[in-house]
């Protein structure tokens, strides 16, 4: 699993603002969880742009072991699109890390609250730099500008949609993926689950995301939608009632696993998130899997 970090806002001086963050989770404290339970945890860094040592911030991070990057840009007052973010993304680019950014409507973390910065749309931004980028969430809630139809002036659509419309650009094939965290969630529509599950040719380009610590929290998920609307046989239903006090992080992985449409599931792809990870340090998964074996031997 992956552990990660969240950085403080911080204004367009480069100035830390604490009392416009949510919550602050440093980047020593992921990585030390995950260095003590290595058999159990990664970690993700989070390194505000603005920052005037962000550079060298995220040089720390990926000395670290850190694999990705997580921004929220509406919480932490990062526009993607700026063009002070470049030397950054370079930097990212040069490092191999992913960008891990959330799109759409945020209501957990309201933080610096630059609503217009979660537009998907701005994500062009470090894909064009050759970024590879996760928009979080698939940007599966709320509306945001459509800023290729007039500009700021253009018209307020579905941020999924402006997702979908970046993932049918074919320069970014290789670049863009989206997670599904907390698209189950019961805020989300039933539109947008089966389009996702419909969408086959672009499972290999999902990656499963539990959104811990929601999953454990009852009123996030309502499963009887599911079974009325004949996305979830009554059967699985019951199991996975059974499963959630046991496991949480189970439940919403097996639940991922058992919706379907017109008999479709979403492809096993999306459950391989290993092999994007590792491509952020060529020969890694050889090295866990020599190591792995050194343990067996010993324990045998």
């Amino acid at each position: 699993m992956m552990l990660f970090a969240f950085d403080f806002a911080v204004d367009d001086e480069g100035i830390e603002r604490p009392e416009h963050s949510t919550f602050y989770t440093p980047n020593a404290y992921a990585a030390a969880v995950a260095k003590t339970y290595p058999e159990h945890f990664e970690w993700v860094a989070s390194v505000h742009p603005y920052r005037p040592d962000a550079l060298e911030r995220l040089q720390k991070a990926a000395a670290a072991g850190a694999r990705a990057v997580k921004w929220l840009p509406s919480s932490m007052n990062i526009d993607p699109a700026a063009r002070r973010v470049e030397p950054f993304y370079a930097a990212l680019r040069r490092l191999k890390l992913p960008l891990i950014i959330q799109c759409g409507e945020e209501l957990a973390a309201p933080g610096a609250r630059q609503h217009a910065f979660n537009n998907p749309l701005l994500v062009r931004q470090p894909l064009e730099q050759g970024v590879r980028v996760v928009v979080a969430h698939a940007a599966s809630l709320g509306q945001a500008r459509d800023l290729d139809a007039g500009g700021e002036a253009g018209p307020t659509v579905r941020s999924f949609d402006l997702t979908q419309r970046l993932l049918r650009e074919p320069q970014f094939e290789r670049l863009l993926l989206a997670d599904i965290s907390a698209v189950l969630q019961r805020n989300r529509t039933l539109e947008v689950r089966r389009e996702l599950i419909a969408r086959s040719e672009w499972h290999h380009r999902l990656l499963h995301g539990s959104d811990y610590p929601l999953p454990g929290i009852g009123l996030v998920y309502t499963l009887d939608r599911y079974v009325d609307a004949g996305m979830l046989d009554a059967r699985d239903a019951e199991v996975l009632r059974r499963i959630r006090p046991h496991s949480p992080l189970l439940f919403e992985f097996v639940l991922k696993r058992r919706l379907a449409v017109d008999g479709a599931r979403l492809g096993v792809a999306a459950f391989h998130t290993r092999p994007f990870f590792d491509a952020t340090t060529p020969g890694r998964a050889r090295e866990q899997q020599r190591a792995k074996g050194v343990q067996d031997s010993a324990g045998q």
